[in-house]
């Protein structure tokens, strides 16, 4: 799991503002790999980290691939754009937003392939629908149950019959509160939001990367 040394929301704030400001913040003062992996970790750390991450999900997302026929992805909180470029090369073509205006400036200026905008997971529409929708250590970090639900909501409303949502969080029965800025809900939360719109989950893969006790969540669209 990532870890924080900052203090919590100072009174008065709005959550969901403070929680952009921390991100912001977060992305300027690290490297790109830091900035949206484990704070924890050395550089070479999280380079396992992240790799260890990417074979998973590519194992998640497929090997179908194709010039002509491209699956479309999205890659909804991407911080800096580590997966987003990796999903691009393997032929994807790929979207991808972040609500960190630093976050999204450092992507850019990497290129690679992916389309960049800033927004909150609550706030991207797309005039197609997505093969895939990934969504990767975001979730967790969304500490107002409202604007999780909000966010969860419309990354399904992104996603065509037979797609699929890729979000990551622990397999837990309980919610658990860790640290200043996570909080992991249970599947049953997930399920409750995502079944009433046809997402069934079926799937847990977890990252199996040291004391981490995240990993995959896959739920696909049936209807």
């Amino acid at each position: 799991m990532r870890t924080h040394d900052d203090k919590r929301p100072h009174d008065g704030a709005r959550p969901h503002d403070d929680l952009r400001t921390y991100w912001d913040a977060r992305h300027a003062d690290h490297d790109e790999l830091a900035s949206g992996g484990h704070i924890g970790l050395d550089r070479s750390g999280n380079e396992i980290f992240y790799a260890q991450r990417l074979g998973t999900l590519l194992t998640l997302v497929g090997d179908l691939s194709s010039p002509a026929a491209p699956l479309f992805v999205l890659d909804a909180g991407c911080g800096k754009g580590y997966f987003a470029r990796a999903l691009a090369r393997c032929g994807h073509r790929v979207d991808a937003f972040d609500a960190s205006p630093t976050a999204v400036e450092h992507a850019r200026a990497e290129g690679g392939g992916p389309r960049y905008a800033v927004a909150g997971l609550d706030e991207w529409r797309s005039p197609w629908p997505y093969d895939i929708v990934v969504c990767v250590d975001v979730l967790f970090h969304v500490l107002d149950d409202q604007a999780w639900a909000a966010g969860l909501r419309n990354m399904a409303s992104l996603i065509r019959v037979a797609g699929r949502l890729i979000v990551t969080d622990e397999d837990t029965a309980d919610r658990t509160t860790r640290g200043d800025y996570i909080v992991h809900r249970p599947i049953a939360a997930y399920r409750a939001e995502l079944e009433p719109l046809g997402l069934r989950h079926t799937l847990f893969r977890p990252y199996g990367f040291r004391e981490n006790r995240v990993g995959f969540h896959v739920f696909t669209r049936t209807r």
